[in-house]
């Protein structure tokens, strides 16, 4: 079994701060893309690009598993307080320098016994997760093509809680990530001076009825053991305090398990919206923005590199948990070939790691990061082995 050495640990760590002071948004990552395609030329690579982001593959003939790290960030100041924080007005809170200095990590590792591979590992350094459009822009422009792409591995860094401890390894089975869909509804009515409200159509007051109609959906209509969730996060409308507000947009989040549940939850809040606001002489447009179905892990893959984890990491390390909430664009892959997705713990709160993934205060564990490294390395051989 491989295992990191102290020199590729510091190496790992060291990737990972230099991402990490050059947090990049969306598809817009000229200084990230630059540093991992040098880095992998520097291992012996020839990376392209390839949909936004870069991939190259290690080994020859056979079958290829694909191992995939994102690398965006989020648009929001750093306050982490780290000597290597992003300065620039984004942050890394998201932990995807930790998923690319990791891949990286595993790219240098497999080149050296590249001879003994049992088939190809391919990579994917993927753009844009955070907006939710980087692994269908890599996968629209052939990355699991070219070799044939016949399995695909990805994982992600958990910190902040209860049992984020660090270097454990939490496997689920079934559904990983619930469904994500960003919904905006646009209330118009009629402005008027606020002497003469009778004169106007008051789109503020729809609005308001909007959210009390999308709090009743869950409650009301979905079963309780099934975990969705509808949320309004945003709300603007109105133009002063005395005036009837003419327009007033809502940012509506629906996240839930299953295809079904996600499709009626759409279905709903359009009929919802649009009804209530034809009850006060008003008119609701819905927009839907984007989204992504839910992530569902292949089950005999999942039985598959939970065994092969036991063989490299202690037993206690590898933990059958439930459900994550977040949404997630590997998605896209794991409906196109055999696909498992885990969480790396990397600081729990126990340890003093207090803030989650997306707060700009979030600091990971990088002990956390060598044990990524040796998931993908030993996953990927292993997998070559067996198939």
């Amino acid at each position: 079994m491989f295992h990191v050495s102290e020199e590729l640990k510091k190496e790992i760590i060291e990737n990972r701060r230099e991402l990490h002071k050059r947090a990049e948004i969306a598809f817009d990552l000229p200084k990230t893309r630059a540093y991992v395609s040098e880095k992998l030329r520097e291992y012996g690579y020839e990376p392209e690009e390839i949909g936004g982001g870069i991939t190259c593959t290690v080994g020859e003939g056979g079958k290829t598993i694909l191992l995939r790290a994102d690398m965006d960030a989020l648009p929001m100041n750093e306050e982490s307080g780290l000597d290597f924080a992003c300065t620039d007005g984004n942050c890394h809170s998201c932990g995807h320098d930790c998923h690319t200095a990791m891949l990286l990590g595993a790219a240098k590792a497999l080149k050296a016994m590249e001879k003994e591979l049992k088939g190809r590992v391919k990579f994917m350094f993927q753009p844009a997760e955070e907006v939710l459009g980087g692994a269908a822009a890599m996968v629209e422009a052939g990355i699991l093509e070219n070799p044939r792409v016949d399995a695909a591995f990805g994982l992600h860094v958990a910190a902040g809680m209860e049992d984020s401890r660090t270097g454990s390894v939490r496997c689920i089975h079934g559904t990983m990530n619930k469904s994500g869909d960003a919904v905006k509804i646009t209330v118009i009515g009629k402005d008027a001076h606020g002497s003469k409200p009778y004169l106007g159509i008051d789109s503020v007051s729809i609005a308001a009825r909007i959210v009390l109609g999308l709090e009743e959906l869950v409650a009301k209509e979905i079963p309780s053991k099934e975990d969705s969730v509808v949320l309004v996060g945003k709300i603007e409308g109105g133009t002063t305090c005395n005036t009837v507000g003419g327009t007033t947009v809502l940012e509506v989040s629906i996240r839930t398990e299953g295809h079904e549940q996600r499709a009626y939850l759409k279905r709903r809040v359009k009929e919802i919206a649009e009804g209530i606001a034809a009850v006060y002489r008003g008119k609701a447009e819905v927009e839907y923005q984007y989204g992504m179905p839910p992530l569902v892990n292949h089950e005999g893959m999942m039985r598959e590199f939970m065994g092969y984890m036991k063989e490299f990491l202690p037993e206690n390390q590898v933990m059958e948990v439930e459900n994550e909430g977040g949404c997630e664009d590997f998605t896209v892959v794991c409906e196109k070939v055999p696909a498992v997705f885990l969480m790396l713990g990397a600081g729990d709160k126990g340890h003093g790691y207090e803030h989650g993934m997306h707060h700009p205060a979030m600091r990971i564990d990088e002990d956390a990061l060598p044990v990524g490294t040796e998931v993908y390395v030993n996953c990927a051989v292993r997998w070559l082995e067996e198939h």
